[in-house]
């Protein structure tokens, strides 16, 4: 797969990673699976600074499964130790399939389906190629136990696509436009299928291309980047950054300066 680093804040700083492409059976339930696998020394920790992409996902680490909603504001996790995990970043038929209320699930998680730690386990821990063997155990259980996509969910999917992919689109009613419905039927289409409303989505698009602009090119004026992203002005950038990530953009590019050169070609996205 190509290299996507949207979405983590500072790559250089994270262990290994790797991201899979999701087997045939659940390329609709699926974007991808990741995969981080971590060694540390005593007392050694390693921070994970991620703005997640507008999704849920459902993670196996620690022979326990969690399904993840959505997130409104920048994610950190530590890691310390010996230890990997395996997750799959959901598409939106994915998450409707889990949950019947992505919304309720919104910055929270809860326990995921019986069985799927345990097989995704014991295909890591017997195979000599863990990451390949787990992703394997996880898709085919997934295929298993999950019902196919209805064409809502299918819809829900081209509209996720959509965002992600047309810089065009900055607006629900872009959006609309584009998929032939209402921006009353946007609205639910997301409600049911994600769990955050569409311009929070649009609105995450652009701010992983804010952070990974203002990281691979520290010279960009705020003003030039409020401009390619379709925002007003500087301050409203600025505003939506500091609400989401916690700080201004100007000091994200400067923690950025101070990181070592980014390493390798798997890009880690959760």
């Amino acid at each position: 797969m190509t290299d996507d680093w949207r979405g983590i804040l500072h790559p250089a700083r994270l262990p290994t990673f790797h991201r899979l492409p999701a087997p045939a059976p659940v390329a609709d339930l699926v974007r991808w699976f990741w995969v981080p696998e971590w060694d540390l020394e005593s007392g050694q920790v390693s921070r994970q600074e991620v703005l997640p992409f507008p999704a849920g996902n459902l993670v196996v680490q620690d022979r326990h499964c969690a399904l993840f909603g959505p997130t409104t504001r920048r994610s950190v996790r530590e890691l310390r130790g010996r230890g990997w995990a395996v997750g799959a970043l959901l598409r939106p038929a994915g998450l409707a399939a889990l949950t019947d209320d992505p919304g309720a699930l919104r910055d929270g998680e809860r326990d995921g389906p019986a069985g799927l730690a345990a097989a995704v386990t014991s295909a890591w821990e017997g195979s000599a190629h863990p990451r390949e063997a787990a992703v394997a155990a996880f898709a085919d259980r997934l295929a298993a136990t999950l019902d196919p996509p209805g064409d809502d969910a299918l819809l829900a999917n081209r509209m996720a696509d959509l965002i992600d992919s047309d810089p065009t689109v900055l607006r629900v009613d872009d959006l609309a436009a584009r998929l032939g419905r209402s921006e009353r039927s946007v609205q639910r289409l997301a409600a049911r299928h994600v769990g955050l409303p569409p311009l929070a989505m649009i609105r995450r698009r652009r701010l992983q291309e804010a952070a990974a602009r203002l990281r691979t090119d520290p010279a960009v004026s705020l003003a030039e980047l409020a401009a390619a992203l379709g925002y007003s002005d500087q301050a409203h950038l600025t505003a939506d950054f500091r609400t989401v990530l916690g700080l201004t953009p100007g000091r994200y590019r400067d923690d950025g300066r101070a990181d070592p050169p980014t390493r390798g070609p798997d890009a880690p996205s959760t």
